[in-house]
Formats: C-alpha cells, structure tokens, sequence
C-alpha cells in the first residue's frame, strides 16, 4: 500500500465511524421524537444516511433501539443497502471475487 492509498484509507475509515455513530444517533433521536408523538426525521433520511455508509449504525439502531423493526418497506430496503454495500466491500478487497460478481452478472443479463 502506498502513502496515498494509506491516507485514503484513513479518510475511508474516519467517514465510516462518523456516518455510521451519526447515523444511529438519527435513530436514536427519531426513536425519542415517535415516543413523544413530535416532529419525525422522514424514512428517507434515515435510508439515506444508511446509503452514504451508515448501514451498520442502522441496523445496530434498529436492534438495539428497537425502532423501525417491521417497518416495511423500509426494513427491506435499509438490508439491500446493506447487502450491496457487503458486496461493493467484498469487490474492494478481493479482485477475484470481482471477477465472479462481474461474470454473474453478465450471465444473468445473456
């Protein structure tokens, strides 16, 4: 890894732990508006933050908080977020498994 990749790494991470404590403190004070009945951060939001790196503070918010469990469509939609930034991530680290996942998908559209 050269400096340049380190620094950028370093930046990559310091987004992930900001977006993602971010992230659950949104669901957290969500969670507090809908128990007093006041204004509501819009799902939209939420699924939004999530989709700039905050998944992980999400689904750790919904557990943990018990908030936005059986909501649907959003629970869907916050774990195919998920889902396709643990593919992205699995693409980042591991050139073979980009490979699969290209081949996969060029199959699937022949």
């Amino acid at each position: 890894m050269t400096a340049g990749e380190g620094v950028i790494a370093l930046v990559a991470l310091g987004w992930l732990v900001f977006i993602n404590m971010l992230t659950y403190a949104t669901f957290a004070r969500d969670k507090e508006a809908a128990e007093r009945g006041d204004w509501r951060v819009p799902e939209r939001t939420l699924l939004l933050m999530a989709a700039a790196g905050g998944s992980i503070g999400a689904i750790v918010a919904r557990q943990h908080l018990r908030h936005k469990t059986r909501k649907q469509p959003f629970v869907t939609i916050l774990f195919l977020i998920a889902a396709a930034q643990a593919v992205f991530l699995g693409a980042l680290i591991d050139s073979g498994f980009r490979g699969r996942i290209v081949q996969s998908i060029l199959e699937a559209l022949a």
